[in-house]
């Protein structure tokens, strides 16, 4: 067998491969895709049973393509398979990142296999257009069709979850992950950072009627509580056990949100005339707090007149000690 070399620096143009390094292609880039629908398997398992068995399906079967490919290459080329994959091809089809793919949706997932195995049925077509043995230009020509049966797999895939009524409980468990990964935290932020900040913002506004020295002491409430409480949900919980993802998602929510409640009524201190600064950044108070309630309603399920009155009662009361103390 005669081992054509890769150059030392840059990449090969998929036009000058050999026959042997196109088949050598082909095993690595199977073996790559067999991995990576495992992986989107295991990564969908435990909330999406019905989808995950469809990618350990395509995995088993992309598997059985490496096989006809390495029994070929045996015939044609020897036992020692040359070491090419697609980073060592410039114009050929990358992959996502294996360490990127667990942060991907369910929707975008099945986006990325149908790309894949898009790709992989122009590949064969193109290595088989390039093949004159008879059995490689057949096999190849075979890999292509079944290639795009996959990519009729994966876009009827949603039709078939429908049919059989699994689509409507990944869709739920697709919205209790995120009402929990971002959701949760993120509307404890936001009522911590605009109900926390009432008082303190509101009393310094009355007590000194100085716009510029009422925002200061907003901006600096806001960004140490949204500081605060993005540290604390990111650290108490690693979201293994609770199932409510990963921390810094749920640390950046409820930071994030957090400062932005504190910042809504701060932002008007910018006005340098106090009173006007003063009735902007009420009405935004009641904006915000039934903008929470809202919230709370929508995703929480909590009744809106609960709602209502846990939090506009509530933080209304904030409101007006804040204005009591500043003006005592």
């Amino acid at each position: 067998m005669r081992l054509i070399p890769l150059p030392a620096f840059g990449r090969r143009r998929f036009a000058s491969l050999s026959a042997e390094e196109i088949l050598a292609l082909a095993i690595a880039s199977e073996e790559e895709d067999a991995r990576i629908y495992r992986l989107y398997a295991r990564c969908l398992r435990e909330t999406f049973p019905a989808t995950a068995r469809l990618f350990e399906a395509m995995a088993e079967e992309e598997d059985e393509h490496r096989r006809w490919l390495i029994e070929l290459y045996r015939s044609r080329h020897g036992e020692l398979i040359l070491p090419i994959r697609r980073e060592h091809v410039a114009d050929f089809y990358a992959r996502r990142p294996v360490w990127l793919i667990e942060n991907l949706g369910l929707d975008r997932i099945r986006a990325e296999a149908l790309a894949m195995e898009r790709e992989a049925e122009a590949f064969y077509r193109a290595a088989a257009e390039r093949t004159t043995d008879a059995e490689a230009r057949k096999l190849l020509g075979d890999l292509a069709a079944a290639e795009a049966r996959h990519e009729s797999d994966v876009e009827a895939m949603a039709a078939e979850l429908a049919r059989s009524g699994a689509a409507s409980e990944e869709c739920l468990a697709a919205r209790r992950q995120f009402v929990l990964t971002w959701v949760q935290p993120g509307l404890a932020g936001l009522m911590d950072g605009s109900v926390s900040t009432l008082a303190p913002i509101f009393a310094t506004a009355f007590a000194t009627q100085n716009p510029w020295t009422t925002f200061l002491v907003g901006l600096s409430a806001s960004v140490g509580a949204g500081i605060s409480m993005g540290f604390t949900e990111a650290v108490h919980d690693d979201g293994k056990l609770s199932g409510r993802g990963a921390p810094w998602k749920r640390g950046l929510a409820s930071g994030v949100m957090t400062t932005l409640g504190g910042l809504g009524h701060a932002l008007p201190y910018l006005i340098p005339h106090f009173w006007t600064a003063t009735a902007i950044a009420i009405a935004i108070v009641f904006v915000e707090l039934w903008a929470i309630a809202w919230v709370q309603n929508r995703y929480m399920e909590t009744p809106i007149g609960r709602a209502v009155f846990q939090v506009v009662l509530g933080g209304g009361l904030v409101l007006a000690a804040g204005i009591l103390i500043g003006s005592g």
